[in-house]
Protein backbone atom coordinates (compact mmCIF):
# COMPACT_ATOMS: atom_id res chain seq x y z
CA UNK A 1 0.00 0.00 0.00
CA UNK A 2 1.05 3.52 -0.61
CA UNK A 3 1.27 5.93 2.09
CA UNK A 4 -1.06 8.00 0.78
CA UNK A 5 -3.88 5.39 0.24
CA UNK A 6 -2.88 4.18 3.75
CA UNK A 7 -3.14 7.70 5.45
CA UNK A 8 -6.84 8.40 3.31
CA UNK A 9 -8.08 5.36 4.63
CA UNK A 10 -6.72 5.80 8.46
CA UNK A 11 -8.72 9.55 8.27
CA UNK A 12 -11.75 7.45 6.94
CA UNK A 13 -12.12 5.14 9.64
CA UNK A 14 -11.38 7.78 12.47
CA UNK A 15 -14.57 10.06 10.87
CA UNK A 16 -16.93 6.88 10.37
CA UNK A 17 -16.39 5.75 13.81
CA UNK A 18 -17.86 9.04 14.99
CA UNK A 19 -20.99 8.68 13.76
CA UNK A 20 -23.25 5.89 12.17
CA UNK A 21 -24.13 8.18 9.30
CA UNK A 22 -22.85 7.12 6.05
CA UNK A 23 -23.42 10.05 3.70
CA UNK A 24 -22.92 10.24 -0.32
CA UNK A 25 -23.22 13.78 -1.00
CA UNK A 26 -20.82 16.45 0.42
CA UNK A 27 -20.32 19.98 0.32
CA UNK A 28 -16.87 22.03 0.97
CA UNK A 29 -17.46 25.47 1.59
CA UNK A 30 -15.16 28.09 0.68
CA UNK A 31 -14.63 31.60 2.33
CA UNK A 32 -17.67 33.46 4.15
CA UNK A 33 -20.00 30.32 3.24
CA UNK A 34 -19.36 27.90 5.90
CA UNK A 35 -22.52 29.11 8.08
CA UNK A 36 -24.02 26.61 5.87
CA UNK A 37 -23.31 24.17 7.71
CA UNK A 38 -24.61 24.81 11.03
CA UNK A 39 -27.93 24.36 9.03
CA UNK A 40 -27.27 20.61 9.68
CA UNK A 41 -29.79 18.71 12.08
CA UNK A 42 -28.30 16.51 14.82
CA UNK A 43 -24.85 16.59 13.20
CA UNK A 44 -21.56 15.38 14.26
CA UNK A 45 -18.36 18.02 14.29
CA UNK A 46 -15.21 16.91 14.06
CA UNK A 47 -12.02 19.37 13.88
CA UNK A 48 -9.55 19.05 11.22
CA UNK A 49 -7.15 19.20 14.06
CA UNK A 50 -8.28 16.11 15.27
CA UNK A 51 -8.25 13.45 12.23
CA UNK A 52 -5.38 11.46 11.83
CA UNK A 53 -3.37 12.61 8.44
CA UNK A 54 -5.62 15.89 7.86
CA UNK A 55 -3.80 18.78 7.67
CA UNK A 56 -4.56 22.42 9.62
CA UNK A 57 -7.11 25.13 7.64
CA UNK A 58 -4.65 28.66 8.12
CA UNK A 59 -6.94 30.30 5.80
CA UNK A 60 -9.13 33.25 7.61
CA UNK A 61 -12.72 32.45 7.39
CA UNK A 62 -12.28 28.78 7.28
CA UNK A 63 -13.34 26.72 10.40
CA UNK A 64 -11.14 24.09 10.01
CA UNK A 65 -14.20 21.17 10.67
CA UNK A 66 -15.70 18.43 9.22
CA UNK A 67 -19.86 18.20 10.15
CA UNK A 68 -21.42 15.07 9.02
CA UNK A 69 -25.58 15.38 9.83
CA UNK A 70 -29.21 15.96 7.60
CA UNK A 71 -30.46 18.13 5.72
CA UNK A 72 -34.46 17.86 5.09
CA UNK A 73 -33.55 14.20 5.70
CA UNK A 74 -30.19 14.07 3.45
CA UNK A 75 -26.98 11.98 5.32
CA UNK A 76 -24.94 15.41 3.76
CA UNK A 77 -21.04 15.27 4.85
CA UNK A 78 -19.96 19.26 4.76
CA UNK A 79 -16.38 20.59 5.25
CA UNK A 80 -16.04 24.58 6.58
CA UNK A 81 -12.72 25.06 5.11
CA UNK A 82 -10.37 24.05 2.88
CA UNK A 83 -6.87 24.11 1.95
CA UNK A 84 -4.95 25.86 -0.19
CA UNK A 85 -1.26 25.56 -1.82
CA UNK A 86 -0.76 29.48 -1.09
CA UNK A 87 -0.75 28.15 2.61
CA UNK A 88 2.39 26.15 1.50
CA UNK A 89 0.85 22.63 1.65
CA UNK A 90 1.96 20.86 -1.38
CA UNK A 91 -1.60 19.37 -3.78
CA UNK A 92 -1.37 16.21 -2.25
CA UNK A 93 -2.15 17.89 1.53
CA UNK A 94 -4.56 20.63 -0.25
CA UNK A 95 -6.65 17.61 -2.21
CA UNK A 96 -6.39 15.00 0.64
CA UNK A 97 -10.26 15.64 1.99
CA UNK A 98 -11.31 14.61 -1.31
CA UNK A 99 -9.24 11.02 -0.76
CA UNK A 100 -11.20 10.78 2.28
CA UNK A 101 -14.27 11.71 1.43
CA UNK A 102 -14.06 8.68 -1.65
CA UNK A 103 -13.01 6.33 1.16
CA UNK A 104 -15.71 6.93 3.07
CA UNK A 105 -18.24 6.56 0.03
CA UNK A 106 -19.17 9.64 -1.28
CA UNK A 107 -20.38 9.57 -4.80
CA UNK A 108 -20.48 12.75 -5.52
CA UNK A 109 -18.68 16.52 -4.09
CA UNK A 110 -20.42 20.23 -4.61
CA UNK A 111 -17.22 22.60 -4.26
CA UNK A 112 -17.94 26.33 -3.20
CA UNK A 113 -15.39 28.86 -3.03
CA UNK A 114 -15.33 32.67 -3.15
CA UNK A 115 -14.35 34.18 -6.75
CA UNK A 116 -13.28 37.35 -8.72
CA UNK A 117 -15.62 37.87 -11.80
CA UNK A 118 -14.10 38.67 -14.85
CA UNK A 119 -17.45 38.32 -17.43
CA UNK A 120 -18.83 42.10 -17.59
CA UNK A 121 -21.99 41.10 -17.01
CA UNK A 122 -21.61 39.73 -13.27
CA UNK A 123 -22.38 41.68 -9.99
CA UNK A 124 -20.74 41.06 -6.59
CA UNK A 125 -23.05 38.84 -4.75
CA UNK A 126 -24.09 36.41 -8.17
CA UNK A 127 -23.47 33.04 -8.23
CA UNK A 128 -21.24 31.11 -10.81
CA UNK A 129 -21.54 27.35 -12.04
CA UNK A 130 -18.50 25.92 -13.44
CA UNK A 131 -18.97 24.57 -16.71
CA UNK A 132 -15.15 24.38 -17.04
CA UNK A 133 -11.58 25.41 -15.51
CA UNK A 134 -8.00 26.74 -16.73
CA UNK A 135 -5.63 25.66 -14.46
CA UNK A 136 -3.03 28.38 -14.10
CA UNK A 137 -1.40 27.10 -10.73
CA UNK A 138 1.69 25.67 -12.41
CA UNK A 139 1.48 22.01 -10.98
CA UNK A 140 -1.58 18.84 -11.18
CA UNK A 141 -2.25 17.21 -7.84
CA UNK A 142 -2.12 13.86 -10.00
CA UNK A 143 1.86 14.25 -10.49
CA UNK A 144 4.04 11.48 -9.29
CA UNK A 145 3.46 7.83 -8.97
CA UNK A 146 -0.07 6.96 -9.49
CA UNK A 147 -2.13 4.47 -7.35
CA UNK A 148 -4.55 2.73 -9.06
CA UNK A 149 -6.54 2.10 -6.14
CA UNK A 150 -7.22 5.47 -6.49
CA UNK A 151 -7.66 6.30 -9.97
CA UNK A 152 -5.93 5.61 -13.60
CA UNK A 153 -3.39 7.55 -14.87
CA UNK A 154 -4.54 9.61 -17.41
CA UNK A 155 -8.08 10.50 -15.75
CA UNK A 156 -10.33 12.05 -18.45
CA UNK A 157 -12.07 15.88 -17.71
CA UNK A 158 -14.41 15.48 -20.04
CA UNK A 159 -17.82 16.25 -18.13
CA UNK A 160 -15.59 17.31 -15.12
CA UNK A 161 -18.33 19.85 -14.16
CA UNK A 162 -21.61 17.35 -14.30
CA UNK A 163 -23.82 18.61 -16.98
CA UNK A 164 -27.41 17.18 -15.25
CA UNK A 165 -26.00 19.05 -11.96
CA UNK A 166 -25.29 22.69 -13.88
CA UNK A 167 -28.42 22.14 -15.02
CA UNK A 168 -30.52 21.94 -12.27
CA UNK A 169 -28.63 24.37 -10.02
CA UNK A 170 -28.81 26.77 -12.62
CA UNK A 171 -32.96 25.84 -12.84
CA UNK A 172 -33.42 26.14 -9.16
CA UNK A 173 -30.98 29.47 -8.80
CA UNK A 174 -33.12 31.57 -11.32
CA UNK A 175 -36.05 30.03 -9.57
CA UNK A 176 -34.97 31.59 -6.19
CA UNK A 177 -34.20 34.86 -8.02
CA UNK A 178 -30.65 34.52 -7.58
CA UNK A 179 -28.17 36.30 -10.46
CA UNK A 180 -27.11 32.99 -12.19
CA UNK A 181 -24.08 32.30 -14.52
CA UNK A 182 -22.07 29.57 -16.44
CA UNK A 183 -18.33 30.02 -17.00
CA UNK A 184 -15.11 29.29 -16.79
CA UNK A 185 -12.96 29.33 -13.42
CA UNK A 186 -9.33 30.09 -13.87
CA UNK A 187 -7.51 28.66 -10.80
CA UNK A 188 -4.11 30.54 -9.77
CA UNK A 189 -1.92 29.71 -6.67
CA UNK A 190 -2.57 33.50 -4.89
CA UNK A 191 -2.39 34.67 -2.12
CA UNK A 192 -1.44 38.02 -3.82
CA UNK A 193 -4.73 39.12 -6.31
CA UNK A 194 -4.55 39.12 -9.71
CA UNK A 195 -2.97 42.61 -11.03
CA UNK A 196 -4.95 44.29 -13.92
CA UNK A 197 -2.64 42.62 -16.90
CA UNK A 198 -3.19 39.23 -15.23
CA UNK A 199 -7.48 40.17 -15.54
CA UNK A 200 -6.54 41.08 -19.17
CA UNK A 201 -4.67 38.15 -19.77
CA UNK A 202 -7.60 35.33 -18.04
CA UNK A 203 -10.47 37.54 -19.93
CA UNK A 204 -8.21 36.50 -23.43
CA UNK A 205 -8.14 33.27 -22.25
CA UNK A 206 -11.94 32.33 -21.76
CA UNK A 207 -11.77 32.91 -18.06
CA UNK A 208 -15.28 34.10 -16.71
CA UNK A 209 -13.73 34.30 -12.96
CA UNK A 210 -11.00 33.24 -10.77
CA UNK A 211 -10.06 32.33 -7.65
CA UNK A 212 -7.10 30.21 -5.97
CA UNK A 213 -8.68 26.92 -5.17
CA UNK A 214 -11.51 24.04 -6.13
CA UNK A 215 -9.88 22.77 -9.00
CA UNK A 216 -7.09 20.58 -7.54
CA UNK A 217 -9.77 19.07 -5.52
CA UNK A 218 -11.73 19.12 -9.02
CA UNK A 219 -9.36 17.00 -11.16
CA UNK A 220 -9.29 14.65 -7.53
CA UNK A 221 -12.77 13.95 -7.51
CA UNK A 222 -12.63 12.76 -11.31
CA UNK A 223 -9.80 11.00 -10.58
CA UNK A 224 -11.53 8.40 -7.74
CA UNK A 225 -14.99 9.31 -10.51
CA UNK A 226 -16.88 10.94 -8.30
CA UNK A 227 -19.10 13.72 -10.10
CA UNK A 228 -18.72 17.31 -9.52
CA UNK A 229 -20.45 20.32 -9.07
CA UNK A 230 -18.49 23.80 -8.50
CA UNK A 231 -20.26 26.56 -7.54
CA UNK A 232 -18.48 30.18 -6.90
CA UNK A 233 -19.77 33.27 -4.74
CA UNK A 234 -18.56 36.23 -7.41
CA UNK A 235 -17.73 38.73 -4.35
CA UNK A 236 -16.10 41.46 -6.65
CA UNK A 237 -15.85 42.29 -10.54
CA UNK A 238 -12.56 43.03 -12.10
CA UNK A 239 -12.94 45.51 -15.10
CA UNK A 240 -8.56 45.09 -15.87
CA UNK A 241 -7.92 48.67 -15.15
CA UNK A 242 -5.26 49.47 -12.66
CA UNK A 243 -7.38 52.04 -9.80
CA UNK A 244 -8.81 48.79 -8.57
CA UNK A 245 -8.44 47.62 -4.83
CA UNK A 246 -9.50 44.47 -3.19
CA UNK A 247 -9.03 42.69 0.34
CA UNK A 248 -10.04 39.17 1.99
CA UNK A 249 -12.38 41.28 4.75
CA UNK A 250 -14.39 42.49 1.06
CA UNK A 251 -14.56 38.66 -0.03
CA UNK A 252 -15.71 37.57 3.49
CA UNK A 253 -18.35 40.01 4.00
CA UNK A 254 -20.09 39.86 0.62
CA UNK A 255 -20.15 35.88 0.93
CA UNK A 256 -22.06 36.62 4.53
CA UNK A 257 -24.23 38.76 2.70
CA UNK A 258 -25.30 36.07 0.15
CA UNK A 259 -25.03 33.19 2.48
CA UNK A 260 -29.11 32.65 2.96
CA UNK A 261 -29.73 32.22 -0.56
CA UNK A 262 -26.91 29.96 -1.37
CA UNK A 263 -28.16 28.28 1.87
CA UNK A 264 -31.71 27.98 -0.20
CA UNK A 265 -29.77 26.98 -3.26
CA UNK A 266 -28.01 24.29 -1.58
CA UNK A 267 -31.23 22.92 -0.05
CA UNK A 268 -33.03 22.22 -3.19
CA UNK A 269 -29.92 20.54 -5.09
CA UNK A 270 -28.68 18.42 -2.55
CA UNK A 271 -31.83 16.04 -2.94
CA UNK A 272 -31.43 15.98 -6.42
CA UNK A 273 -27.99 14.89 -6.05
CA UNK A 274 -28.54 12.78 -3.69
CA UNK A 275 -31.09 10.52 -5.73
CA UNK A 276 -28.51 10.86 -8.42
CA UNK A 277 -26.25 9.02 -6.64
CA UNK A 278 -28.20 6.27 -4.91
CA UNK A 279 -29.63 5.02 -8.23
CA UNK A 280 -25.96 4.49 -9.78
Amino acid sequence: MSDHFVRAEQSAEFVRAATPLRPRVAVVLGSGLGAFADTLQDATAISYADIPGFPRSTAEGHAGRLLIGTLDGVPLLAMQGRFHLYEGYPLTDVTFPIRVLSRLGVGAAILTNAAGGIAPEMTPGCLMVFDDHLNLQGTNPLIGRNDERFGPRFPDMADCYHERYRSFTLKYGHRLGIPMFEGTYAALTGPSYETAAEIRMLRTLGADAVGMSTVPESIVARHMGMKVLAISCITNVHSGRESERLSHAEVLEIGNRVRDQFAALLRLVIPEIAKDVAAA
